[in-house]
């Protein structure tokens, strides 16, 4: 079973997650139901931040990248366990500090922000704003200058790398819309123009090769090409690198066939890398910053849902109409991500039944996944999707004018609601 660190069978023939049964849950809060295990997120925490310290000395910090899963419950959460936050909005930004998390951990990515939400990053105090283009460096040296603040910001470098994953998610290569080439001289060209500029201070470089990448080597080589810029940097401009980010986009499992290697394998090899590279061309070695985001929420959460209908068309498949769909869950219509369904209330039973499992949105491409294997369904059973913890809360739509669910954290034995569902009267409540 996929996401067997935080689901299991109870006695009922139940799934459980967090040791809470799932079927009592759905019972308790209705459905559709994201339903997430704190205390596996605050493990995953630990052990990435543990790894930090162990292959860097502690000379770096875990950032969480917000975006897999935001709301204020988990920078309550991450700040508890000493992460900083990555946010790409000012959305995720004023979540951020509305849940009382530190500014001065907080990097602000993104690669068209807003006047407002720079001015809005400035006025906090955030520690660090990641340059995408000139533009916005030129816009945040004015802004910065007029408040009277200085600016701690890092560039975002394409080192050019094949992350070996969905071409919708690969952000490293020089066909992206994010960051400076290495290729035609911008990099290096937008460092010059930083450091002639008021109320910035450049101290680092960054780079995210992409998502769900379960090779250790692309990230080795991102680690290499990014050293040796700022080896150039230094040569060209008496400009010594001080901070190093290296992204996020650690693998996890989703179904059987997914083999995710552990983190501490990637963290391992990548600070060989990166204390190799710094003692060749004579760097200090900078202080390091990773952003997984997927990897800490990803396999901490399921979704639960209703079995409405089962429909057979003999000769072509059985579709198993759920209560929720692509509002709740987008992915497999952006990607065709795979996941692992399960019959909470079967789960002790064989999956001998074969599906495609369909929302209920007025969407013929409204599916989670097809020809899967569930246990046999009936009208009335919960289904559990599982390892949503990433991208399905933070994707959520109102289509069709449908509720978002809430989220339930489980911590303990105990659950508690981190986001209250969504009613109809929320749905209208900027309507004019």
């Amino acid at each position: 079973m996929v996401g067997r660190n935080v689901t299991g069978v109870n006695e009922y023939g139940h799934l459980t997650i967090g040791g809470v049964d799932t079927v009592a849950l759905a019972a308790k809060y209705g459905t559709p139901l994201y339903v997430m295990d704190e205390d596996a997120i605050r493990a995953n925490c630990r052990a990435l931040k543990t790894s930090l310290e162990t292959h860097y000395a502690g000379h770096g910090m875990v950032l969480y990248a917000s975006k897999a899963f935001c709301c204020k419950r988990i920078y309550q959460i991450i700040a508890q366990e000493g992460l900083g936050a990555d946010v790409v909005s000012g959305g995720e930004l004023y979540t951020a500090m509305q849940a009382g998390f530190p500014a001065e951990r907080i990097y602000f990515h993104g690669n068209n922000k807003t006047a407002d939400e720079l001015s809005m990053a400035l006025e906090a105090g955030v520690g660090r704003i990641v340059v995408d283009n000139i533009a916005e460096l030129e816009l945040l040296s004015a802004l910065a200058k007029a408040a009277g603040k200085t600016a701690n910001i890092l560039f975002r470098i394409k080192p050019g790398i094949d992350a070996h994953t969905h071409n919708f998610v690969r952000t490293g290569q020089i066909d992206s819309k994010f960051g400076f080439a290495l290729e035609t001289g911008e990099a290096m060209e937008a460092v010059a123009r930083a450091l002639s500029l008021p109320g910035i201070s450049f101290v680092g470089i960054h780079c995210h090769i992409g998502s769900q990448i379960f090779d250790i080597d692309p990230f080795c080589h991102a680690a290499e090409v990014m050293l040796d810029f700022a080896q150039q940097v230094r040569e060209t401009n008496s400009c010594t690198i001080q901070e190093l980010n290296l992204g996020g986009g650690f693998g996890i499992r989703y179904v059987e066939e997914d083999d995710p290697k552990a983190l501490e394998s990637y963290m391992e090899a990548v600070s060989k890398v990166v204390s190799a590279r710094c003692e060749k061309h004579r760097l200090p070695v900078p202080f390091i910053c990773i952003e997984p985001g997927r990897s800490i929420v990803g396999d901490t959460g399921i979704t639960l849902y209703t079995v409405g209908s089962v429909k057979t068309i003999p000769g072509c498949r059985t579709y198993v109409s759920i209560d929720g769909g692509m509002t709740d869950n987008p992915r497999y219509a952006l990607y065709q991500s795979s996941y692992e369904a399960i019959i909470a209330n079967k789960a002790a039973q064989q999956k001998d039944f074969t599906a495609t499992i369909a929302g209920r949105c007025c969407e013929s491409g409204d599916l989670i996944q097809e020809h899967t294997p569930i246990q046999t369904p009936a009208v009335g059973d919960i289904l559990a999707v599982l390892s949503t913890g990433a991208y399905n809360y933070s994707m959520a739509s109102n289509y069709n004018r449908v509720p978002r669910p809430p989220v339930i954290m489980v911590h303990g034995g105990t659950d508690s609601i981190a986001v209250r569902r969504e009613t109809y009267a929320d749905l209208v409540r900027n309507d004019l």
